[in-house]
């Protein structure tokens, strides 16, 4: 077997065995968050009455929610406790992910992951929280006390949820862009100077994004849109602290578990058995040199393919100019060219031949010296 052969053997099996991880990490997602949705599902009609509270607190009284839909008083609390369980397996989720990747990560970036995962989790609650417990009473006491009269606010069970679920997306996104800012400082795409001076256009997009993300009201826009810009000024304060360094690149450029070489020998390791070298682990990275000579290894291959396939167009070239050559030069012999004759055929080409000597005697005794 070849040595490509061999390296494409080798890539497929890497990444059917990255496939076969995700699809494990995926499965165990799945089964802590249908357990959990198992253990709140006896509770999800106590769980609807929380989250509908804000509002019916508000109501006037002698109105409350309504059921319009056949199946919504058991499908809605359904829904909700499914969505519940779900956000509340998201460290877990973020848990998986993590091991996912980390492997490819080295050990710099490994330290940055963590504390911005589990950072962003916590934003993306208390978003929620402020949710509930700000913006939801204020919305609906402005929503509530402006019914026309004559009209009785009795709001639908399942128009309230989609209603709250948005708004618990949206604060819970908006919560992230503390996250987003020390991401960009963090790699480079911006520093906190031009941070502060896009400010304007920052405080302007934090109210566009209120008007969209957010019921066509002026209170729960603004109230989106304050925390969203605070949230932006405190990302630039505390994206000082992740601006990267000169020395990051020959610095953290080594695999996380490589040892370092002593600083008084010299850059020499020991010998011994004692400094024998580790074997790589899966969390190792590849080093620069690493991945250079194996982009130097693939692009000989790739020129020694194409010298192959040059070789062999050249060599079918020739074959085939020497097969025109030949099929040019070919004369198949006498007894090829006539079919099998009879005793008067033969008679009659005998006679030709003698002809054809003749006139050829006759033509050469005209071209003699002797005329």
């Amino acid at each position: 077997m070849s040595k490509e052969r061999s390296a494409e053997i080798a890539v497929e099996q890497t990444f059917v065995s990255h496939l076969i991880e995700l699809r494990d990490r995926l499965l165990r997602v799945v089964m802590v968050i249908l357990v959990v949705f198992l253990g709140l599902f006896a509770f999800a009609n106590d769980i609807y009455h929380y989250v509908a509270s804000p509002l019916m607190e508000l109501l006037p009284e002698g109105q409350s929610m309504i059921a319009t839909g056949v199946i919504s008083p058991f499908l809605t609390p359904f829904k909700l406790t499914l969505i519940l369980a779900f956000y509340l397996v998201i460290p877990y989720i973020l848990y998986q992910v993590w091991g996912f990747v980390a492997p490819g990560l080295y050990k710099h970036e490994r330290k940055m992951v963590m504390p911005l995962a589990a950072s962003s989790t916590v934003l993306f609650y208390a978003g929620m929280a402020f949710a509930y417990y700000v913006v939801f009473p204020l919305i609906f006491a402005f929503l509530t006390t402006t019914a026309p009269e004559g009209v009785e606010v009795m709001p639908d069970m399942k128009d309230y949820l989609d209603f709250v679920l948005k708004l618990f997306f949206a604060f819970g996104v908006a919560f992230e862009v503390p996250i987003a800012t020390i991401l960009l400082v963090w790699m480079g795409t911006t520093t906190p100077e031009k941070l502060r001076e896009k400010r304007p256009y920052v405080i302007v997009g934090a109210f566009v994004l209120g008007m969209l993300l957010t019921p066509p009201d002026m209170i729960s826009q603004t109230l989106l849109a304050i925390p969203m810009w605070i949230l932006f000024e405190a990302g630039i304060v505390f994206s000082r602290f992740f601006m990267p360094k000169d020395d990051d690149d020959s610095a953290t450029d080594t695999p996380p578990d490589e040892p370092s070489s002593p600083s008084g020998g010299g850059g020499k390791a020991k010998t011994g058995s004692s400094a024998a070298p580790s074997q790589p682990t899966v969390a190792d990275g590849p080093t620069e040199s690493e991945m250079e000579a194996e982009l130097d290894r693939i692009e000989a291959d790739e020129e020694s393919e194409e010298e192959r396939e040059r070789a062999e167009r050249a060599r079918r070239k020739t074959r085939k100019e020497a097969n025109n050559v030949r099929m040019d030069h070919y004369e198949p012999p006498i007894s090829e060219r006539y079919e099998t004759l009879d005793e008067e055929g033969e008679k009659l080409l005998d006679e030709e031949i003698e002809l054809m000597d003749g006139g050829a005697e006759s033509g050469a005794s005209i071209h003699s010296p002797k005329d």
